[in-house]
């Protein structure tokens, strides 16, 4: 028979009734559990990576990631988004193999429409798809730039005029016309109605014309008409203690003054308007009326007049108004003084000019000097 297989070996030798194994399989123990380790790996790294088409304003690409959700992805391509920016899924979506990430950054758009004017943000990158985005009708409106103008990253700024409805009234007709027209003199251009001389319109001609606007057209005529005018004249007061209380001198007359006015006489739609003043030129000077007032207290009595009637003597001469006058001129006042006797008794002015008081005074003194002689036909009333 042939030999066994040998004993295995110890360090002291072989162990009897045991079979050492071959140094070739010692080697690939080993070296399986490695390969068995790194196959494993390779299946773990194989499952976290994701194909993902990424598209950042129109233009797309497909790239493969470890991102777990959309905000991971952007991060991870260096793409910041801002709360004007349009992200979708949204970037707390997760992440699948074979999902689409779309980015569109928002655009600045400094717009007026229709004169009103305003910041608007948007996403599209055409002047036409911005429109359509904030839903402005862009069939028959007027654009500042091309409707198929790009919109870039840093803004745009764009004036829109949309299509209104305008209706004029000119000459007792009425025409309604779509326009977009900037100001109304344009619509009314457009209407072919025609402004000649001083004619205008209901509302400014360089204003707005709004969408169902009724504007009418003013036919107006006018003439220039100059007219004298009296300037009234002042009066200054003056005090003066050489007058007796109650008592008012004119020292100095007034005068009116004269200006000429200049007046614009207008006509519209055949109605006549309220003269308007246009120039106006002093031709003459008013001037100040100057007045003394007496503040010469009134003697308390004049010896020798005191205890006659004098109201019947005045009831009798004038009425008893102390500003009476005879027709002819000469005489005045309670008692009917002439000037030239009052005068001389220390009046001033005329007597009818002077208080009451001052008269009734005046006529005791010429009744001292006089007696009743002054009043031939009143002076005996005197004594009832």
């Amino acid at each position: 028979p042939g030999a066994g297989p040998a004993p295995a070996a110890t360090p002291d030798g072989p162990v009897p009734g045991r079979v050492a194994a071959p140094a070739s399989w010692r080697r690939i123990v080993p070296q399986a559990l490695v390969v068995a380790f790194l196959a494993g790996g390779t299946t773990a790294f194989v499952a976290a990576d994701k194909s993902v088409r990424l598209t950042v304003d129109g233009q797309s690409r497909t790239l493969h990631t470890f991102a777990d959700d959309v905000g991971e992805l952007l991060a991870s391509e260096g793409l910041g988004v801002s709360a004007h920016d349009l992200v979708a899924p949204a970037r707390g979506a997760a992440l699948g193999d074979g999902d689409e990430v779309v980015v569109r950054y928002g655009r600045p758009l400094q717009l007026t429409l229709d004169g009103q004017s305003r910041q608007v943000w948007t996403t599209a990158d055409t002047v036409e798809a911005a429109l359509r985005q904030f839903g402005i009708r862009v069939e028959g409106a007027h654009l500042s730039v091309p409707r198929t103008a790009p919109v870039p990253r840093t803004g745009l700024t764009l004036a829109v005029r949309t299509e209104r409805s305008v209706t004029f009234m000119a000459d007792g007709d009425e025409t309604t016309i779509r326009t977009n027209a900037a100001t109304v003199q344009e619509a009314l251009a457009q209407a072919g109605i025609v402004l000649s001389g001083q004619d205008t319109t209901s509302v400014p001609p360089d204003s707005f014309p709004r969408d169902g606007q009724t504007v009418t057209v003013l036919r107006v005529t006018g003439t220039r008409e100059v007219r004298e005018e009296r300037i009234p004249f002042e009066t200054e007061r003056v005090e003066d203690d050489t007058l007796f209380a109650g008592t008012e001198l004119v020292e100095q007359p007034g005068r009116a003054g004269t200006r000429r006015v200049t007046y614009v006489l207008r006509t519209v739609n055949g109605v006549r308007q309220t003269p308007r003043q246009v120039a106006e030129e002093t031709v003459r000077e008013p001037v100040t009326q100057l007045v003394k007032v007496g503040t010469k207290p009134l003697p308390a009595s004049v010896a020798g007049a005191e205890g006659l009637d004098w109201p019947a003597l005045a009831r009798c001469e004038s009425g008893g108004r102390a500003d009476a006058t005879d027709p002819s001129g000469t005489y005045g006042g309670l008692y009917q003084f002439d000037v030239r006797t009052w005068q001389a008794l220390g009046g001033s002015g005329r007597p009818q000019d002077a208080s009451g008081a001052e008269q009734t005074y005046r006529a005791k003194k010429l009744y001292v000097q006089r007696g009743a002689a002054p009043w031939p036909h009143c002076g005996r009333r005197l004594y009832r």
